[in-house]
């Protein structure tokens, strides 16, 4: 009996719901980045105006600029997570390449390695 080859849909359901979650993951820190940004430019704005000292903009200055580059951290992280994701579904998804079968008056006939290349075997120096 010819067997086709079967994909692991569990496997492959689970991937693509890693890669979305890290895909969630992104879009919430740039929002949250974003907010960040908001933020620290009205506080900007409050020292332009004299609203605030200058020792509280450096304070806030400096908080900003780590929960920046904490964010950036996360950012990179959930981006490498999603692309890591995606090479996963994509090699499940390749080892897909269907198996030429052709059906003939005497049965079925194909499967063998047909279209895969035969490595050269290499022969040592004399």
């Amino acid at each position: 009996m010819v067997r086709v080859k079967m994909m692991n849909e569990e496997f492959f359901a689970k991937t693509l719901k890693e890669f979305n979650v890290a895909g969630e993951l992104l879009r919430a820190r740039e929002e949250e980045k974003q907010g960040l940004l908001d933020e620290f430019d009205k506080e900007c704005k409050r020292f332009f105006f004299g609203k605030i000292s200058e020792r509280s903009l450096a304070s806030s200055v400096k908080k900003t600029n780590n929960e920046l580059h904490r964010l950036d951290n996360e950012i990179r992280e959930n981006m490498s997570k999603s692309r890591q994701a995606a090479d996963r579904a994509m090699k499940t998804v390749s080892a897909q390449a269907p198996t030429h079968y052709k059906a003939t008056l005497s049965g079925i006939v194909g499967g063998g390695s047909s279209g895969k290349k035969k490595s050269k075997k290499h022969h040592k120096k004399k």
